[in-house]
């Protein structure tokens, strides 16, 4: 490819993302379905304008591995604490009940391979804790009792989601399911978890200390994008996807994360903010083009529409996605309009779910069909979950009151 016709894709690629994602604002939808759709108007589905390409899948996958940089920069380990038992029940059910359902479901009654069951049921774990926070926060739910439920429950979904990510990566490499696979990539994980956020923060200091004696602008941004991409490539060799380095970086600059070491190395709020204040452009620079990217790989015209199956199976999957999330709610011990509430808002599976079907569709597991139909599920997760919730407190949020008031008494 000419230099300046992937220059002219790019600047295409940015400038359509953002329009379609200020479409989607305008009408209270996430973002990223907006940037998903500027892929399929792009690509091959409707337009054919732009085919993926390896220049644009290397920024695509910068893109990702600065957005998981993003979700651990924002994970506040603090909710857990705040949360308690009830986070850990929902966040645990709201993972193991979507994926052996899902895998149920596509193994038994659709007679899927083993492993593509596994991704699409992997897929179906996921809860987009942006776009969680973000339906809270319009609904000024975010500190409420059942808010805090659901953002601590999202925390720990991160952290079993990146672990499921990492063992369904070494199945689609090594094309097998094996136990020792398994416990050699939890066992990766694990070390990899215990010592890449205390080196982060070690590396984060002294860029910090760079960054008061440094009179040239812009230290920050480039040195921490180099320790994230730096943590990316220790982590593909550990055998774990790229995008977990991103993770475990953002991590250790998350506004609760504390070392053992904490005594040694105060935490330092304002770096922090300064880390968060600008990179931020770099993210949203690079990630649209993520998302963009799975648009452009998504080629609807070539999707057999006339199949039963593909309307079937899509369906079904769908109401797997919602029900397994509310069963997950309905497990907390708490009243009933609180068990409801948790349950919705964590069906909305975002970006996260995004990533594992991309995931399965670069590994060669999931097929144009399957790829299609998975993709719809999570776009209609997405896209609704915030007039569902919304509409359920507009009829019931006065019940949330009285049951805590009696609580209370």
């Amino acid at each position: 490819m000419e230099s300046h016709i992937l220059l002219m894709q790019i600047a295409v690629i940015l400038v359509t993302a953002r329009v379609f994602a200020e479409i989607a604002a305008y009408f209270h939808s996430p973002r990223v379905i907006g940037e998903l759709c500027a892929g399929i108007v792009l690509g091959p589905s409707i337009l054919g304008f732009i085919s993926p390409s390896d220049p644009i899948q290397i920024l695509a996958e910068i893109g990702i591995i600065l957005l998981l940089f993003k979700v651990g920069l924002e994970t506040d380990l603090g909710h857990l604490v705040m949360a308690g038992r009830k986070a850990v029940i929902l966040a645990i059910a709201g993972f193991v009940t979507p994926l052996f359902l899902g895998f149920g479901v596509c193994y038994f009654t659709f007679g899927l391979p083993l492993l593509v069951s596994f991704f699409v049921g992997g897929t179906l774990t996921a809860t987009s804790i942006g776009i969680t926070v973000r339906i809270l926060t319009d609904l000024e739910k975010q500190r409420s009792a059942e808010g805090q439920i659901v953002l601590g429950a999202a925390v720990i979904d991160d952290l079993l989601g990146v672990m499921l990510l990492a063992v369904l990566y070494d199945f689609s490499v090594t094309g097998s399911v094996s136990l020792n696979n398994i416990l050699r990539i939890l066992l990766f994980l694990l070390v990899f978890f215990a010592l890449a956020p205390v080196i982060a923060k070690l590396f984060s200091n002294l860029i910090h200390k760079l960054s008061n004696i440094s009179d040239a602008p812009g230290l920050i941004p480039v040195t921490m994008v180099s320790l994230v991409l730096g943590f990316a490539v220790i982590a593909q060799a550990m055998g774990a996807p790229e995008l977990l380095g991103g993770f475990a970086a953002g991590i250790a600059l998350s506004r609760r994360f504390f070392l053992p070491f904490g005594l040694m190395i105060q935490e330092n709020k304002a770096f922090n903010r300064q880390v968060r204040t600008q990179m931020q452009p770099i993210i949203q620079l690079f990630t649209p083009i993520f998302f963009v990217m799975v648009g452009l790989s998504l080629d609807l015209s070539a999707v057999d529409w006339s199949s039963a199956f593909i309307w079937i199976f899509s369906l079904v999957i769908t109401v797997v996605a919602i029900v397994s999330k509310l069963m997950g709610g309905l497990l907390v011990p708490d009243n009933h309009y609180t068990r409801v509430a948790v349950g919705m808002a964590m069906v909305p599976r975002g970006e996260v779910g995004l990533i594992f079907a991309e995931l399965g569709r670069t590994s060669g597991i999931l097929n144009q069909d399957i790829y299609a139909a998975t993709i719809i599920v999570i776009a209609y997760t997405t896209l609704l979950s915030p007039f569902w919730i919304k509409s359920y407190y507009r009829a019931y949020g006065h019940l949330f009151t009285l049951e805590n008031r009696d609580k209370s008494k």
